[in-house]
């Protein structure tokens, strides 16, 4: 009579469904998407995409405009971006100059 033994594992399973990779959940997709579009609308009560948005935006890679009910946008400044309220839609775009890059230039 033949035996097999089980083979033993450290993998542990976590309950629930996987979630897949999201685009828009994934900060280089969404960068690389921004900058492909020029830009990107964010729903006003998609949290997940603005934190995201307001980390790219702290190092200075997009701009956030949080879009008014009469359909204008102001500029975001990090701190605000950070604070990021879900009152209104956001306007996630590619900056027109690089801050950073130029003041390393100096």
């Amino acid at each position: 009579m033949e035996t097999t033994s089980l083979q033993q594992t450290n993998v542990i399973r976590f309950p629930g469904a996987r979630s897949s990779a999201s685009p828009r959940r994934d900060q280089k997709s969404f960068m690389d998407a921004v900058y492909m579009a020029g830009s990107l609308p964010i729903a006003a009560e998609d949290r997940a995409t603005k934190a995201m948005a307001t980390r790219l935006n702290i190092f200075g890679f997009v701009t956030i405009d949080e879009v008014l009910d009469d359909g204008s946008a102001r500029r975001l400044r990090a701190s605000e971006a950070f604070q990021g309220s879900t009152e209104r839609p956001w306007r996630v775009s590619r900056p027109s100059s690089r801050p950073y890059a130029e003041m390393l230039k100096a």
